[in-house]
């Protein structure tokens, strides 16, 4: 096996909500296999601290913008400032999201319009932003970060679960469009994963009951997700496309 595969080397990363969590451990990943990296969140002392890990030790550029996902002139200017920084962008992340737990019959018309805006129209929006200049050059990877509850749920996921479902079948649709471009689109499904979302919304109970659904008897740690990452951004992944794959530690493996 040629391991150069996996090298991305010249290539530049976009990745939202790269500051903390699952984001940071896949621009890190990708950072150490090679890559330019900018970075967004909202929280510019979270980004200069990221920053700092994600280039520690390696000689790659990293960048960081703050930005609201939620404001679509951000995200447009988002999609701007990287290419005057980095003159192209040949791999997106769309990491950014949020989960509200309403029941179906609570569901409030705010917090259900800002789930989708974050959730699934930036995501829209940065992509269509970023396609032409990869289809100038023939080659993109377009990876959006969906979940496991796209695929399955939990009460009171509605929002979240409908717009991680979206992201399923964007990425398909997406993938028929751009395709004859050299360019791939897919989902990642994260399982349990010890991020800063599911520790803060789940009970103790919970977190446990997660536990053991996997087939590992463990939630992940935020690095295991760097490696499905960096195949699907690379030459490694190039005939994979219109996928979702789930790193779930194999709870989806249990037929209950």
């Amino acid at each position: 096996m040629n391991c150069n595969l996996f090298n991305l080397s010249g290539r530049v990363a976009l990745i939202t909500g790269g500051s903390k969590g699952l984001g940071k451990a896949m621009a890190r990943g990708l950072a150490e296999c090679g890559a330019d990296i900018m970075i967004c969140s909202r929280k510019e002392d979270e980004l200069r601290a990221a920053k700092a890990e994600i280039e520690d030790g390696l000689d790659i550029r990293v960048e960081y913008r703050a930005t609201d996902m939620v404001d679509r002139s951000e995200v447009d200017a988002l999609a701007a400032e990287t290419l005057e920084e980095f003159g192209k962008v040949d791999i997106l992340i769309n990491n950014a999201g949020a989960n509200k737990p309403q029941p179906i019959d609570e569901v409030s018309d705010p917090v259900w319009d800002e789930i989708v805006e974050l959730n699934l129209t930036s995501i829209m929006r940065l992509t269509r932003a970023l396609v032409p200049q990869m289809k100038e050059r023939k080659w993109g990877r377009i990876i959006h970060i969906s979940s496991v509850l796209g695929v399955g749920s939990k009460p009171g996921r509605n929002a979240y679960s409908a717009t991680k479902s979206a992201l399923i079948g964007l990425a398909k649709a997406s993938a028929l469009d751009l395709g004859p471009h050299g360019i791939t689109v897919n989902c990642i499904g994260p399982g349990p994963f010890l991020t800063d979302l599911p520790m803060s919304l789940l009970s103790e109970a919970e977190k446990q009951e997660f536990s053991k659904m996997t087939a590992v008897n463990r939630w992940g740690d935020p690095r295991e997700l760097a490696g499905p990452a960096i195949m699907l951004a690379s030459e490694a992944g190039s005939y994979i496309t219109g996928e979702m794959l789930l790193v779930d530690g194999g709870a989806f493996a249990r037929a209950l």
